[in-house]
């Protein structure tokens, strides 16, 4: 099991040393949280068989039959990353602001029946559009250790070994090569390294993340003799994620004629998707609500945009630049459906209690593209994640003319075997003040991670142990017609 286990963290590592493509890249597109509206998160998400508010249109979309007025709806949004990373028994911590719009939508409520209608029927039809957030990739890591067991060189130097100068790979080894960082020693594809393969170095690595994944709705409710509410929404989401890192290795007095060297990677990734999502709600009693929606896969179609660069510098004052291609690849990426179970309890004019149920397969997320057939990135897909289960629940206590909120989510680690945690929990906290024509809502957000990370391949290296919260603030301003 222990060595399964640094096979996949191998895999993992693939984001670091290699082309952009990969697992962690699915992984990434797929591990979706809650957002949109005040209300929404300070409910912990929790609005699967309440309905009656924006978020629901990228969740259960019957939510929108409930809607009993048109009403426009924003929500600017202040949000913070924190991480701090353990390291070789060294503690780093860096942090990141960012501003967003959570949400902006629109709802127009058209009533099908007269009030002095006889009989069962549909009582409304609803329409909706706008755009809800539900990812957001703003972060920094700093990353520092000295690491006297082995070097990322050492790494290129296994990884070299065997090839022939014109084999090496112009985003690693070359780079290595061309900054005279490794070495040929004979004809026959052998290398030696400047740094020893014990190390001897300071390590450090900077990260800084940014851009988020939203999705544009347009969307369609019904409400059917106030009892059952059908919905569905065709999602068009789309992303932007850049990523800068800086890794750097600096000589410990250890080793003779080496100084230093630095690592420079960017990142760019835009794409955009289609997808659809089904959902109903059931009143079987007045206080009681059951909701149930279905999310298909999300088709991506994606571009990456990415180059690296090496550094050298040595004691003798020669110093060497490498620059790899700039490399551009466009690629698809389909993740894996959703299944949402929804029960609430609707406490009179009080309150509410609510919970939602995910179910979601990280395993089926899958990488597509005409020239490249993705074989080794799916197996690890298919090899390193697992279904899991997602719950949020949330309760609502209405104290005239205020309503408190208060919710919990947890979303389950999509790691098969244990290498990293990578389990998410989130506490939120609301208040919101709705009236006649208009309604405000505040809230909180507190979300932590622990997920592990490898400089290199984890053969080598241990691992960097990252703490990871985020901290949202939120405020929703509508107006009701």
């Amino acid at each position: 099991m222990k060595n399964l286990k640094i096979v996949t963290a191998f895999f993992i590592l693939l984001a670091v040393t290699a082309k952009a493509q990969n697992e962690v890249d699915a992984l990434r597109y797929s591990n979706i949280t809650f957002g949109g509206t005040a209300r929404y998160i300070g409910l912990g998400g929790a609005f699967g068989a309440l309905g009656g508010d924006f978020s629901t249109l990228s969740t259960n979309p019957a939510g929108l039959g409930v809607f009993r007025t048109s009403e426009f709806s924003f929500s600017p949004s202040i949000y913070t990353s924190e991480t701090s990373s353990k390291y070789l028994e060294k503690t780093s911590g860096d942090i990141k602001y960012n501003f967003n719009l959570g949400n902006i939508g629109f709802v127009s409520a058209y009533k099908l029946r007269k009030a002095h209608d006889e009989g069962t029927g549909w009582e409304y039809l609803n329409f909706g559009f706008g755009v809800n957030r539900y990812a957001n990739f703003n972060n920094r890591f700093l990353i520092e250790g000295d690491n006297y067991a082995n070097s990322l060189i050492t790494d290129y130097l296994q990884r070299a070994n065997g090839n022939l100068v014109s084999k090496l790979n112009p985003f690693d080894t070359e780079l290595a090569y061309n900054a005279y960082l490794i070495d040929p020693i004979d004809t026959l594809g052998n290398y030696s390294s400047v740094v020893p393969v014990n190390g001897g170095v300071k390590q450090s690595k900077s990260i800084t993340a940014s851009g988020s994944m939203n999705e544009m709705v347009v969307s369609m409710g019904g409400n059917y003799n106030d009892q059952f509410y059908i919905g569905g929404t065709i999602g068009f989401p789309f992303i932007r994620y850049y990523e800068q890192s800086t890794y750097r290795e600096v000589d410990l007095d250890t080793i003779s004629t080496f100084k230093t060297f630095s690592l420079n990677d960017d990142l760019s990734t835009v794409g955009s998707g289609i997808n659809f999502k089904l959902g109903m709600i059931f009143k079987p009693v007045d206080f009681v609500r059951l909701g149930a929606a279905v999310h298909t896969p999300t088709f991506f179609t994606m571009k990456d945009s990415y180059s690296r660069t090496m550094s050298s510098e040595f004691d003798d004052g020669k110093s060497y630049l490498a620059t790899s291609p700039n490399g551009k690849f466009d690629y698809e990426l389909n993740t894996p459906m959703r299944v949402i179970g929804s029960l609430g309890f609707i406490i009179g004019e009080y309150g509410l209690i609510s919970a939602d149920y995910e179910f979601v397969d990280y395993a089926e997320a899958r990488l597509r593209a005409k020239s490249y057939k993705f074989f080794e990135e799916n197996n690890a897909i298919q090899s390193n994640y697992r279904a899991q289960t997602n719950l949020r629940v949330g309760a609502e206590v209405r104290l005239e003319p205020v309503t408190l909120r208060g919710g919990y989510a947890l979303y389950g680690s999509p790691y098969k075997t244990g290498v990293n945690n990578g389990e998410k929990t989130s506490l939120s906290f609301g208040i919101g003040i709705r009236e006649k024509d208009y309604f405000m809502d505040i809230a909180y957000v507190y979300t932590r991670a622990d997920e592990n990370y490898y400089l290199y391949n984890p053969l080598l290296v241990q691992p960097v142990n990252n703490s990871m919260t985020s901290n949202n603030i939120m405020i929703t301003l509508g107006l009701k017609f």
